[in-house]
């Protein structure tokens, strides 16, 4: 009888083992791709686009050999102070040609990865000859933001970017550093538009806020927004007044509402959705189409 009990366990034993073994080559491919998905240097999503470099579209140029910076996807750059974020670049990216950036913020308790995910804007943007950007979401402070205003410069320095054609862009927290690095006053001379989303900035943050100077503006915000509620509605008054704008917005063919008689002739605009607080708007087209005409 001990025979037969030391043969079972040892056929229970293998049985294990082999279920085990089994389970594993489950479970890995699962394992790799949520690995994937939460790294923060995951390239899966960094498609990119060629830029098509007619004559009226480049606005200046870089001497050759000024800019190390090459073409495709580069990540974990990072800020003085440690705030990691992704570059990418037009497939055929030349490096004497200045390019218009476009700088996306990350929302609470995402990184660059997740962003660029859920924004998708690298495809479009890239084939529109921007250089793009997406940094990490650090604890929110008007310090931290400061550093998250740094970004453009060191892209600069390393990459061939129009200084001119800063744009800055981002959802939820990322939307409020966005917006306020266009009136805080040791960053608002840095972009030169802002698209925020979602931000959780009201008129109460603002109304003791010095005005910058003219800059386009696009507001994009949620009618179903229940964290932030109305705050697009408040906030794209106080910028249509910054700007000098009638106090009556129309609404255009893309859907947004748009004032007229801005000063400088600047873009100032409310875009509204429906979806939830956690969602990016999707409106991409318009969202690149703003810039486009802003930076002409």
């Amino acid at each position: 009888m001990l025979m037969f009990k030391t043969y079972f366990d040892r056929l229970k034993a293998a049985s294990t083992l082999r279920n085990s073994f089994f389970i594993l080559l489950f479970l890995l491919p699962i394992l790799i791709t949520l690995t994937l998905f939460f790294s923060e240097d995951n390239d899966e999503f960094s498609q990119m686009g060629n830029a098509s470099y007619n004559g009226d579209k480049i606005h200046a140029r870089c001497d050759a050999g000024t800019r190390p910076g090459e073409s495709g996807a580069f990540n974990g750059e990072s800020t003085g102070e440690g705030i990691k974020y992704n570059v990418r670049m037009p497939l055929n990216y030349d490096s004497t040609i200045s390019h218009p950036l476009l700088m996306v913020y990350s929302p609470a308790k995402s990184n660059r990865a997740k962003t660029e995910k859920m924004t998708g804007l690298t495809l479009k943007a890239t084939t529109a000859g921007f250089i793009v950007a997406y940094a990490d979401h650090p604890e929110l402070s008007p310090t931290s933001t400061i550093e998250l205003g740094t970004i453009p410069g060191l892209i600069a320095k390393k990459w061939c970017v129009d200084e001119k054609r800063i744009f800055l862009t981002g959802h939820s927290d990322g939307g409020t550093a966005a917006m306020a690095l266009a009136f805080m006053a040791g960053t608002k001379h840095i972009p030169d538009a802002i698209a925020p989303s979602a931000a959780g900035i009201d008129y109460q943050d603002l109304r003791d806020r010095k005005c910058p100077k003219p800059i386009p503006v696009m507001i994009m915000h949620s009618a179903n927004d229940h964290l932030f509620p109305k705050y697009g509605v408040q906030s794209s008054g106080w910028w249509a007044a910054c700007n000098k704008c009638e106090p009556i917005p129309e609404k255009i063919k893309n859907g947004c509402m748009a004032y007229s008689g801005c000063a400088n002739g600047v873009k100032t605009w409310y875009c509204e959705g429906d979806k939830l607080h956690a969602q990016w708007p999707g409106i991409n087209d318009t969202l690149i189409d703003f810039f486009v005409s802003v930076g002409r």
